[in-house]
């Protein structure tokens, strides 16, 4: 829950249906911490109102009249560049999920998703958090397994002499399994009877030693590894 004092969620929402839109501006307003500043139904608009209101969140749908989500991403991360961008779609296409993440959204959730499981989210997103629909994970393993493989006719590169997770401590191996679950830094921190901000700091070392940037990569090669 957020804290009585924290500063609104100031949050943009695109999508082309009118109704839906509506439905989930009106959900997402009776929660206190969340500020419905603006809507869109295409992503010429949703460019226009990022960069007049600078919201602190998108929560953009993937099919729109004209240019897709996916690929109006770039521009919207440019008309404001502070905003987290949250994909909210019925999309379950592999490549629409790893096209959003390589462009920078900051998760994948699908419309199927309860009211607040969705409000959750997007304050996970803004603490920092890569969220991503539980529905998607094994798509994602997919999508960086293929990523990952050589090139087709190409013979494949030695393997690497040190596997990173066999580098992680017990307790960041702990924490990384909490991460490949979906769960938050707090609710590893309840998990494991540690602060909060001790959580914050293992998951800083645990990307260091993956060599990843983000928290979406550590969860997949984790659940490829099969460390959950």
């Amino acid at each position: 829950m957020q804290p009585a004092n924290a500063p609104r969620i100031r949050t943009l929402v695109v999508d082309d249906h009118t109704l839906f839109r509506r439905g989930l501006i009106a959900l997402l307003s009776r929660d206190a911490g969340i500020e419905i500043v603006g809507d869109a139904a295409d992503a010429g608009q949703a460019q226009r109102k990022a960069g007049e209101l600078q919201p602190d969140l998108i929560l953009l749908d993937n099919h729109l009249p004209g240019v897709n989500g996916v690929d109006a991403l770039p521009a919207l991360r440019e008309a404001a560049p502070r905003c987290r961008i949250l994909m909210l779609t019925v999309s379950e296409d592999e490549a629409d999920l790893s096209a959003a993440l390589r462009a920078g959204a900051a998760g994948y959730l699908l419309k199927t998703i309860e009211g607040d499981a969705l409000c959750d989210a997007i304050r996970r997103a803004m603490a920092g958090d890569s969220v991503v629909a539980s529905e998607m994970t094994s798509k994602l393993v997919a999508a960086y397994r293929a990523s990952a493989s050589p090139s087709a006719g190409q013979p494949a590169s030695a393997p690497a002499a040190t596997n990173p997770l066999e580098s992680l401590s017990p307790r960041e191996r702990d924490i990384l399994r909490g991460i490949a679950r979906g769960e938050s830094n707090k609710e590893i921190a309840r998990q494991h009877g540690i602060a909060e901000t001790t959580v914050k700091i293992h998951v800083q070392h645990i990307l260091r030693k993956l060599g990843v940037s983000s928290r979406v990569h550590a969860a997949v090669m984790a659940t490829e590894a099969g460390l959950t």
